[in-house]
């Protein structure tokens, strides 16, 4: 008879800790306190359902917004039938900080890294989606979604050409990419107006000249100089969304961050026992990092909801959202 202290140090140890359940049964026991590894998964396999409906209302709410980031990584799903793994993926959904949007993130577990898991996903949202250049967004954009390009993932393939001998197009292209990052670091904390009227008068003309600059640029076809400054081009009219909309980000920065503890856990659990397992993972997953996201402990948050969701009228339940929720513990 676990009391919600408990249950929530485990799902805390599972998807924030990343440790499998036969770890947290070694760390329990080694406390004094034994919990069988059956009973570990049946109280995961319930608090899941018990936390369903807020994380429906998660992703709900991220699509009230104009603008969002997504990213999908790799994971590994146990395959019994052959007695192997075989790939999945987590997909995940931010919302966009420059709108003043709740600050939310949604995973989404599915089976494939196929496009039709995002339009399923995202339905008949038609915003700003801030993407790499990956082909299974594509078919949304044609729907009428609006394309926003990564200014960091063009950064990133000059970045490696100057970490590898510091080519002089790298540099020179780091060095223009690093005047843009200089004037949104002077608009972030401004309101939407004056982020635009700065973005137009000084992003643009440096824009302009990134722009003419890379096509003059004369390399050999085929070299790693040539295929960053092609990534780019191929990607300038997504790239340049961000210049006519104060709300709209630069890059993809706040989605990565969010997707690296996806790494960190491959490491540590290896892979999902089933489709269930890796949906119930993304699903709490978005309590965790959505509160995060807010500024909470993740356990206290946790802790508090599920004392307090046997008793929630279903009509206030919005109330324990992470960004909505206030920490009346301390």
């Amino acid at each position: 008879l676990a009391a919600p202290g408990l249950h929530a140090w485990v799902l805390i140890q599972k998807y924030l800790d990343h440790l499998p359940l036969y770890r947290i049964e070694k760390i329990s026991e080694r406390h004094g306190v034994p919990i069988a590894r059956s009973t570990l998964a049946q109280w995961v396999g319930e608090l899941g359902v018990r936390l369903q409906p807020l994380v429906d209302r998660l992703a709900l709410l991220l699509k009230q917004g104009n603008a969002l980031h997504a990213d999908e990584t790799p994971v590994q799903q146990l395959d019994p039938g052959r007695g192997k793994t075989k790939r999945a993926y987590m997909w995940a959904y931010r919302s966009n900080d420059l709108e003043n949007a709740p600050r939310i993130v949604v995973f989404d577990y599915q089976t494939s890294r196929s496009g039709t898991h995002a339009r399923a996903f995202l339905e008949d949202w038609r915003g700003h989606l801030m993407v790499d250049d990956y082909g299974g967004y594509k078919e949304s954009f044609r729907q009428g979604v609006t394309e926003l390009a990564c200014l960091a993932h063009c950064r990133r393939k000059f970045f490696d050409l100057h970490a590898a001998g510091g080519h002089p197009v790298a540099d020179e292209a780091l060095r223009r990419m690093g005047e843009l990052y200089a004037i949104e670091a002077q608009a972030r904390d401004r309101d939407v107006a004056a982020r635009l009227t700065l973005r137009q008068q000084e992003s643009l003309p440096k824009l302009t000249a990134l722009h003419d600059w890379l096509i003059a640029q004369q390399v050999p076809n085929g070299w790693a100089t040539e295929k960053a400054i092609d990534y780019s081009l191929r990607r300038w009219t997504a790239l340049v969304h961000y210049l006519n909309d104060g709300q709209v980000p630069i890059d993809n920065n706040w989605i990565e961050n969010r997707i690296r503890p996806i790494a960190l856990g491959r490491k540590n659990w290896l892979f999902a026992g089933s489709l269930r397992a890796g949906k119930r993972t993304a699903a709490i997953m978005r309590l965790i990092q959505s509160a995060r996201l807010n500024g909470h402990d993740p356990f206290v948050y946790l802790r508090d909801v599920l004392s307090r969701l046997p008793t929630q009228p279903y009509s206030e339940i919005s109330e324990h959202l992470p960004h909505r929720w206030q920490n009346n513990c301390a």
